[in-house]
């Protein structure tokens, strides 16, 4: 069966639910409203690569390649998409091969196997960067949602990973704000496996009639999308690729319904291994703003700083910087210091 429509929309360290008929429960800076109509689709700034059925938007900058050791590859968070490293990857193309890449469902990434799980998001992941002909190892970065799939890219790849740098990364032990309440992710598991990853699609996968009317219903109840802070700092041609992505039904279509079960699995392993990266290149950024809602914010800020401190632990040369004036898209807020970790960790890789 196909996964419950469920949406995730990053903010302030991890994300909000979103399901048919609710509405966010965050309110919402005004922005530069956009229709579908009135958003024309843009050229894809990568390629189109095909993984069996569907095809995943990969965009490389930098050396050529197999000429930039190690290439760095670029994770957005939940309801993000490649275009919102657009003020980080210049500048990390300066120094090595850089990726950034549109998952299943966003921009122009077509819809992959159901269910759209983290496993299988870095299943295609790998498989994509192989299709491509971009070599490892990798240094992954990865924001908020990204960066719990850069972690499970290092553990199901680890001679393929060279480093990690996660940018206020999603822990695993993260409460999440649900229908108007905090919700500890990991403790909602239920008793079932996450499917194995597929590298095929078939009907059975794609958006069924009643799931794209509750879609639209959706789409019709939150409005048409907007430029928010911070994404009004990406270049003008960044916000016109975000802004058609956002119009786009597959965008809602594309959450992971098994996510506390991934997220207990991981907790386990982790409290089971010290340190399970070793002594893996690790940097970890933390914001210094936090974006809570006042009724939660003391208690989410106080375990942010600690499950950060918890990444940073996962790696015995592991290193967390709390970057000034910075909420939870650091890459757009301060990306020159996102720039700094990812080099310092590729130069550390290269030793």
């Amino acid at each position: 069966m196909r996964p419950t429509f469920v949406a995730l929309v990053a903010f302030g360290g991890g994300a909000l639910l979103l399901r048919p008929g609710a509405a966010p429960t965050w309110p919402t800076p005004a922005g530069q409203p956009a229709t579908p109509a009135a958003t024309p689709a843009p050229r894809p700034p990568g390629r189109l690569v095909d993984l069996g059925g569907y095809r995943l938007h990969l965009y490389c900058t930098g050396l050529r390649a197999g000429h930039g050791s190690p290439t760095v590859v670029l994770s957005p968070g939940a309801g993000d998409f490649s275009v919102d490293w657009a003020l980080v990857q210049p500048g990390v193309a300066a120094a090595t091969r850089v990726c950034a890449y549109d998952r299943s469902g966003e921009a122009w990434s077509d819809l992959g196997p159901a269910p759209r799980t983290l496993d299988q998001e870095v299943y295609d992941l790998h498989r994509l960067l192989a299709a491509a002909g971009e070599r490892g190892p990798y240094v992954l970065g990865g924001q908020s949602m990204g960066g719990l799939v850069a972690r499970l890219f290092a553990a199901a790849y680890p001679r393929e990973t060279a480093g990690l740098v996660l940018v206020d990364a999603f822990s695993e032990d993260a409460q999440l704000s649900q229908s108007g309440r905090l919700v500890r992710v990991r403790l909602a598991a239920q008793p079932r496996a996450v499917p194995p990853p597929r590298d095929s699609v078939g009907a059975a996968d794609q958006v069924g009639t009643d799931e794209e009317r509750k879609i639209r219903t959706f789409m019709t109840q939150i409005g048409p999308p907007k430029i928010e802070p911070p994404y009004d700092q990406l270049p003008p041609a960044a916000q016109h690729a975000r802004l058609w992505a956002l119009a786009q039904p597959a965008h809602y279509a594309s959450g992971d319904d098994y996510l506390p079960e991934t997220a207990a699995r991981v907790y386990a392993q982790t409290r089971a291994t010290p340190h399970p990266l070793r002594d893996m290149p690790l940097v970890v950024l933390e914001r210094s703003r936090d974006e809570y809602p006042p009724d939660v914010a003391a208690v989410l800020s106080r375990e942010h700083r600690e499950q950060q401190r918890r990444l940073a632990a996962l790696s015995t040369s592991g290193a967390l910087v709390r970057v000034p004036n910075a909420g939870h898209h650091i890459q757009l807020d301060r990306p020159r210091a996102v720039i700094r970790a990812i080099v310092r960790v590729v130069r550390r890789a290269r030793r």
